[in-house]
């Protein structure tokens, strides 16, 4: 049985990990983490884990929580990981973080896009992007997991075969995105009150989005080459969800059953990425609540660009299932344990 921990257990993805690991048959809770619950019981701020979960909320003495367990989960701010690990942690416990702070390899452009200091650059070269679907070899022997989010998730496995393929052109791609208001975490913001954000729809962060260069980075290492995006995300009045539609030109002719051809020969064989029929254009409701990222592509042939779609729950594949989907990777079970529920619709 692999023991977990998590520091931020009462934030929306820290509660999303314990969702998921209450009904994993390999994982158990031993550490439910949380600085502004200490000794408040768990199930007393989520009362949906009334009598599902008798424990109460610790706080996040990382060098304590891992003498007691096989995993730390961090769902916390960026920053918070990056300040508590050290190697005499890392020999004892393997860590997946949920922030940004390991995701980006360059120091210097994680302080320049997230406006803080990066207090253990040397862990930084190790740390393994943890993409299920692309570095599936490299999870499984890691020690720390960069757990991406949940925009870059969707953005980046939609554009990544035709990237890797060559077949369209990285520095004409543009990605608009949209979220629903549970990616902005739990903490009290104006901007996200009901009132703020029902019956409305806004762009933010408009060329400064945080998410940006993680993306170019990881679309970087497809290309063989620097890669360069226009990213704008977007925000929606419903709780969960990511919707991507990218634009982006090719570089040659072809057509769109080359194209799926592409998408089969990468995700064909992936227990949670589903290429949709052709003109099937994926939606969020029919991911909600699940590990599946749904895509599709469309080939404008007047334009000579391809549409590439995307949707997934910001909350399972966006951040803790795939966090869970990890860990099954580093302790060598089956990838899909824990993870098989069907999507909640309505």
């Amino acid at each position: 049985m692999i023991r977990a921990g998590i520091i931020g257990s009462t934030g929306y993805a820290g509660a999303e990990i314990v969702r998921l690991l209450l009904g994993h048959k390999e994982a158990e809770i031993k550490w439910y983490g949380s600085r502004s619950y200490i000794d408040k019981k768990y199930s007393s701020i989520y009362q949906n884990m009334f009598r599902l979960v008798e424990d109460v909320c610790r706080d996040d003495n990382m060098e304590e929580l891992a003498r007691e367990v096989d995993v730390i989960f961090t769902a916390t701010p960026q920053g918070l990981c990056a300040s508590l690990v050290n190697e005499e942690i890392l020999s004892k416990v393997r860590i997946i973080d949920l922030s940004a702070d390991f995701r980006i390899k360059d120091p210097a452009v994680y302080e320049a896009w997230y406006k803080i200091h990066h207090p253990t650059p040397e862990f930084l070269p190790e740390a393994v992007y943890g993409l299920c679907e692309i570095n599936r070899e490299k999870i499984r022997g890691a020690r720390l997991v960069a757990n991406p989010g949940c925009y870059t998730t969707c953005s980046i496995l939609s554009a990544y075969p035709l990237i890797k393929e060559g077949l369209i052109d990285g520095n004409t791609l543009i990605v608009d995105a949209k979220s629903g208001t549970s990616g902005a975490g739990r903490g009290a913001k104006v901007d996200n009150l009901f009132c703020e954000v029902n019956e409305s729809i806004k762009a933010y962060g408009v060329t400064t989005h945080r998410h940006t260069p993680e993306i170019e980075e990881q679309l970087s290492y497809a290309a063989g080459k620097p890669v360069t995006i226009s990213f704008t995300p977007h925000l929606v009045p419903m709780n969960r969800g990511i919707l991507v539609t990218a634009y982006a030109s090719l570089v040659r002719e072809t057509t769109e059953e080359e194209l799926r051809a592409v998408y089969e020969k990468y995700y064909g064989k992936e227990k949670f990425i589903r290429l949709l029929d052709p003109d099937v254009c994926p939606q969020t409701r029919w991911v909600e609540g699940s590990n599946f990222v749904d895509l599709n592509i469309k080939l404008d042939r007047r334009t000579n660009r391809v549409i590439l779609m995307g949707a997934l729950d910001n909350l399972v594949k966006g951040a803790a299932g795939q966090a869970v989907q990890n860990m099954n990777l580093m302790f060598g079970i089956p990838e899909d344990t824990g993870l098989q529920m069907a999507p909640v619709f309505p």
